[in-house]
């Protein structure tokens, strides 16, 4: 009987040893160290010149960034010394073109709503749109959101999860002491207990909207504070009204609070670090940063109405609830109109005239040199003499084919007044003159020599016009 009491008695021992190392075993395999997730992700959403890419390339730790457009795909290499593994956390960066968001479809699916991170961007270098577009990207995510066929019970655990990591938020350096104010629980981030939080204990205006994806809002460029400090008369005042506006819609949506400078590398490395805490879960213990107006770090679970409020004490000349536009006003810019000068085109015939009278005339135009042509700059070299009149009627044709180019600009000159298919006829009824394209194909030709400077051709023996041009050229032709 006691043999059997002993056997018994082992058996329990052994029955309560194994249970223990179930126990233990269930424990490490949920609270260990598992290998990095490869599926997580990160969407970045803002409008163009908001600094993505640029945000992009300094998290991947790269100077030089190509910009895509559409829906553009990256990746940042993270890893883990502790765990001793590494894996590439991908990114997509939309383009902030509104006939681009059908794209979101790509990048934000079913299948990786949970292993999501959303990273919305404004830029300080157009602060008067900064709240609009917050809300735009917002509203862009959420109707997105919707329009997936996502299980409720999936989404609605989703967003229990964004109540609990904010209600869990502890104060770096607060972890071990219980009296903390900001130690609001002693799990860890990455639990992920069945454990329903009741939304009416979160502090004031907290997860209004709370769309179960972990939120960053990323304000880029702050470097240009400076230039609105002196171009544009910002003062504290404004950049605490546009902070404490910025941390109200962070507060609503759950989110953190980064101001960056990728040209002074503030805050840069600094997000690097703040996502892969939340997205693996590595260890992070850098506090909340106010102090700095360009390196403004707000972690999510830290700010609340109160605290916000302390912004209210600075501001003189306007009013916490004030529009938002009517404080933060855009300036206005002048763009300057290159007014062409109107040029009006010479009448055809009377340039035609006048060209003429240069040419043949023997009176040239004021200003112009002798043997200047108007359509070519400097002199036209081996321009012969104008013809002279030997009578009342006769006019002598120089050498060098000159009668043909005094035909040419007759026949342009009459063009509009005779018939077009009237030849010209010289007084003495001789035959009618060459057909036009002849006749322009002389003058052509003649010009061309003329502008070459070629040599004339050795002049005829006579000089009766009716031999060397087939024209009499009155003084009433021109």
């Amino acid at each position: 009987m006691q043999l059997i009491q002993e056997n018994e008695a082992l058996q329990t021992n052994d029955e309560e040893n194994m249970n223990l190392w179930q126990s233990i075993l269930n424990d490490v395999q949920k609270h260990g160290n598992p290998k990095l997730n490869p599926n997580k992700q990160i969407v970045v959403l803002g409008d163009n010149e908001s600094g993505k890419t640029t945000m992009v390339a300094k998290l991947q730790g790269v100077e030089n960034s190509s910009k895509g457009s559409g829906l553009e795909y990256a990746y940042i290499n993270v890893r883990d010394d502790y765990r001793d593994d590494h894996t590439r956390l991908g990114v997509w960066v939309l383009d902030g073109d509104p006939s681009h968001s059908d794209l979101l479809k790509f990048a934000l699916n079913e299948e990786n709503f949970q292993d999501t991170l959303v990273i919305l961007t404004v830029s300080m270098t157009t602060p008067w749109g900064i709240l609009e577009q917050l809300q735009h990207w917002s509203s862009v995510l959420a109707d997105h959101l919707d329009k997936l066929k996502l299980d409720i019970d999936s989404r609605q655990n989703r967003r229990q999860s964004m109540i609990k990591k904010w209600m869990d938020y502890v104060e770096p350096g607060d972890e071990l002491d219980p009296a903390s104010p900001m130690k609001r629980s002693s799990r860890n981030l990455g639990d992920d207990d069945n454990e329903d939080y009741d939304s009416s204990a979160l502090p004031e205006g907290t997860l209004t909207t709370n769309l179960g994806l972990d939120i960053v809002i990323v304000v880029t460029k702050t470097d240009y504070i400076q230039t609105l400090e002196k171009e544009h008369d910002y003062r504290d005042e404004h950049l605490d009204f546009m902070q404490q506006w910025i941390r109200k819609f962070c507060l609503q949506h759950g989110a953190a609070l980064f101001y960056t400078s990728a040209k002074e590398d503030k805050n840069c490395d600094l997000l690097y670090k703040y996502l892969t805490h939340r997205i693996y879960g590595f260890p992070f213990h850098t506090p909340a940063l106010v102090v700095e107006k360009d390196a403004v770090f707000i972690p999510a679970g830290w700010d609340n109405m109160k605290k916000i409020s302390i912004l209210h004490e600075n501001m003189h000349s306007c009013k916490p609830d004030d529009y938002y536009r009517d404080v933060i006003v855009q300036p206005a810019t002048r763009k300057a109109v290159n007014r062409e000068t109107e040029l009006i085109a010479e009448d055809e015939q009377g340039f035609l005239a006048r060209l003429q009278q240069i040419s043949f005339g023997g009176a040239p135009a004021p200003g112009a040199r002798l043997g200047e042509s108007p359509m070519r700059p400097g002199p036209i070299t081996g321009m012969q003499p104008s013809p002279r009149k030997l009578d009342g009627s006769k006019v002598v044709s120089t050498p060098g084919g000159e009668g043909v180019l005094a035909n040419f600009f007759n026949s342009l000159l009459h063009k509009k007044t005779g018939s077009p298919n009237t030849s010209l006829v010289n007084k003495s009824g001789s035959e009618s003159l060459p057909d036009k394209a002849t006749m322009r194909s002389d003058a052509a030709a003649e010009l061309d020599r003329l502008a070459r400077g070629g040599k004339k051709p050795p002049a005829p023996s006579s000089v009766n016009s009716s031999t060397s041009s087939g024209v009499d050229f009155n003084a009433s032709d021109c």
